[in-house]
C-alpha cells in the first residue's frame, strides 16, 4: 500500500463541509481544484461516483480503471478513468493506503439477499444516490448509476475470486485527495449500512475540502 501526505492546508480550502452520518452529498469540483475525503472517526465507507460536468454521459467507469491500471485497488498515483478513457481525477495524496473498486452500493435488495428479509427497508447507498439525484436535478436518474469507488473500504478478493466485507484499514483523520483532470460532478453515500464490518457497524461523519488550484499553503 502507498501513502503520501497532502501540504495543502485546511484553513485555505474554499469549501469545507461534514457529511453526517449516512448522509448523501453532491457537488462540483473544477478542473485543477484539489478534493479530499477525510475520515473523521475512522473505519467509514464512502460510496462515491463521477460524471463529467460539461456532459454528464461521460461518467467514471470501474471497468476502463481497473482494465488500464492493472489494479483492483485504488491509491496514490491512481487514475479514475471515464467510459471513455479520459483521466477524470487523480489521486494525488493518500493516507488510508488502498480503496475499493469492486464491492458495489449496498441496496434494499442486496440487504435483503446478503442478510434477511427485514433488513430490506433499511437506508442504503443506492437510496443516497438517488435522493441526491433527484435534489440535483439536471436529468441524472437511477439509469446513470454505475459501479462506483468504495472509499476506505476493505473488500479482500479470496483466491478463489470471491470478495468478502472485512474491517476497515483506515483509522481517524485518514484521508484521499484528488486532482479533478476536468470539472466534475461528484456524488457522494457516506455509507449507512449497519450489516457488515465496513463501517465498524457504526456509521460515522466525513469532512470534505475543496482547494482552487493556487490552494497551497
Amino acid at each position: 500500500m502507498t501513502y503520501v501526505t497532502s501540504d495543502l492546508d485546511p484553513a485555505a480550502a474554499v469549501l469545507r463541509e461534514v457529511v453526517p452520518a449516512g448522509e448523501p452529498w453532491m457537488g462540483i469540483v473544477k478542473r485543477g481544484q484539489r478534493f479530499r475525503i477525510v475520515d473523521l472517526e475512522g473505519n467509514q465507507a464512502v460510496d462515491t461516483l463521477f460524471y463529467s460536468a460539461a456532459r454528464p454521459e461521460e461518467r467514471y467507469s470501474a471497468q476502463d480503471t481497473v482494465r488500464e491500471q492493472g489494479n483492483i485497488y485504488l491509491t496514490a498515483g491512481s487514475r479514475l478513468l471515464s467510459n471513455e478513457c479520459n483521466t477524470m481525477l487523480t489521486i494525488v495524496a493518500d493516507t488510508c493506503g488502498r480503496h475499493d473498486t469492486l464491492g458495489g452500493a449496498c441496496s434494499a435488495e442486496s440487504n435483503t439477499v446478503r442478510y434477511a428479509l427485514e433488513k430490506r427497508h433499511m437506508h442504503s447507498c443506492r437510496d443516497n444516490f438517488l435522493m441526491a439525484l433527484a435534489r440535483w436535478g439536471g436529468g441524472l436518474d437511477k439509469r446513470d448509476l454505475s459501479s462506483n469507488i468504495n472509499f476506505f473500504m476493505n473488500v479482500p478478493v479470496t483466491p478463489a475470486g470471491k470478495l468478502t466485507f472485512a474491517d476497515g484499514i483506515s483509522g481517524p483523520g485518514r484521508y484521499v485527495e484528488m486532482r479533478a483532470e476536468m470539472d466534475v460532478i461528484v456524488l457522494i453515500s457516506n455509507c449507512p449500512q449497519l450489516n457488515n464490518p465496513c463501517n465498524a457497524y457504526n456509521p460515522t461523519p466525513i469532512e470534505l475540502l475543496i482547494w482552487d488550484a493556487e490552494g497551497k499553503a
